[in-house]
């Protein structure tokens, strides 16, 4: 499905017709699940899926149903792995803020404080406007001050921006599937080359994603991130 109207995106929320599927982040060097990235899956009436970018542009049309769907899916995500196994989640900044800027009520922040501050990482994702870096900046200081480790989503995505000082607090960088694409291009490899070894000089890890043939699995190994995600690893599972 490529669109969603309001009257869709009405029904979908109150029917909670919204899942997770877990994608495995694999080491590099042990080629062992290190940990899970938690995506968001929804479907239609007639079963069929919708793309959660889709979803997440409609819902930003009404803030309080995007803090509503959001907050019920980070239920659903941080609750439905074991407590042994780790977990990446995607933080909508807007949701994260729907409920106002008194961030120590914020459920987000209970929610995966009662999680395990050892076993959740947030990502963030940073696009073309300003002020979205700017929150993402206030939600990573916020995160870090509760030990809450945090990843930059993304990068080198053409629709998203680079913060410096965003880059810098993150514990982790995850490269876009776009890298993948671009690997041919000399002067954007010259960039990612770059990325890496700045995130590898300041202690930050590197996750590259959209691995899903053994050729991508390759280019991995010679680019030196530290581990990968994306469809060629098949123990990923959808739950609703």
């Amino acid at each position: 499905m490529d669109f969603v109207t309001q009257k869709m995106l009405l029904e979908l929320v109150e029917s909670r017709r919204f899942g997770v599927e877990y994608q495995p982040i694999v080491e590099m060097k042990t080629r062992e699940i290190f940990a899970y990235e938690a995506l968001s899956r929804f479907r239609s009436a007639v079963g069929e899926f919708i793309r959660p970018d889709y979803v997440y542009a409609a819902l930003h049309d009404n803030p309080l149903l995007l803090f509503q769907v959001e907050l019920a899916q980070k239920k659903i995500q941080l609750d439905r792995l074991c407590n042994s196994e780790k977990v990446f989640v995607n933080l909508d900044q807007d949701a994260f803020y729907a409920c106002g800027q008194d961030v120590g009520n914020n459920p987000f922040v209970e929610l995966i404080q009662l999680a395990g501050r050892d076993r959740v990482v947030v990502e963030l994702i940073e696009n073309s406007e300003i002020s979205d870096a700017l929150m993402s900046l206030s939600m990573i200081e916020l995160f870090n001050g509760l030990g809450v480790r945090t990843a930059l989503d993304d990068l080198c995505n053409p629709k998203s921006m680079l913060s410096v000082a965003v880059l810098q607090l993150v514990e982790w960088i995850k490269l876009d599937k776009c890298v993948l694409d671009n690997r041919l291009d000399a002067n954007f490899m010259v960039f990612v080359s770059k990325i890496i070894d700045f995130a590898h000089v300041t202690g930050k890890q590197v996750i590259l994603e959209g691995v899903e043939r053994e050729e991508d699995l390759v280019f991995a190994r010679q680019i030196g991130v530290d581990f990968v995600q994306g469809f060629y690893f098949r123990r990923h599972f959808l739950s609703y």
